[in-house]
Order: C-alpha cells, then structure tokens, then sequence
C-alpha cells in the first residue's frame, strides 16, 4: 500500500492545526501515524524535488530560480518536520513527568 504525500506548506499546516482545533482529525480515518506517515512522505518528496532540480542546474539544464524556490521549500519542510519533531518529544517528556 503506497503512502499517499503531503506538501508541507504554511497553509496546509495551518489546515491542518484547523483541523486539530475544530476536532475533525480521527473522524475520516486519519490517525495520528497515519498523518505523521504522510507528512514525512511529503518532506522527503520535496527534498527529492530540490535535489532533482539542483542537479538539472548543475548540468545546465535548469533554472536558478527554480532550484533556489525548490530549495526553500524543502528546508522550509524539514524545519517544520523538526519543530514538530520537538514538539512531540517535549509532550512526551511533559508525560512522563506526570505523577502517576
């Protein structure tokens, strides 16, 4: 079963915090790995992007605009993944600090 990609965007993380907020997420059958699954999908689709277009550039077969906006977005989409990735390990820790 193939993953289906996400393209991590200030906008669809804020669709997605939207989500979250109005209780939407869990209710189509998205879980939570699922939509981990298909975000870090979506980070690595993009990486791939930037390095495709880096490459046709470096062959000469590209446009510096081009590579420079790939390039944003995938470094935008893995400072997101980090942040998030954070954000769940501090959760986590706030977890295990709780009094049993």
């Amino acid at each position: 079963m193939a993953i289906p990609t996400l393209t991590v965007t200030p906008g669809t993380a804020a669709k997605a915090y939207s989500d979250v907020v109005s209780g939407t997420v869990g209710h189509g059958g998205a879980d939570f790995g699922g939509v981990l699954a298909r975000a870090v999908a979506g980070v690595i689709d993009t990486t791939k992007a930037a390095e495709h277009q880096a490459i046709g550039a470096i062959a000469g077969k590209g446009n510096l605009n081009d590579v420079v906006s790939a390039v944003a977005k995938a470094e935008l989409a893995l400072q997101t993944t980090v942040v998030i990735r954070d954000r769940v390990i501090q959760a986590y820790q706030e977890i295990m600090r709780m009094p049993i």
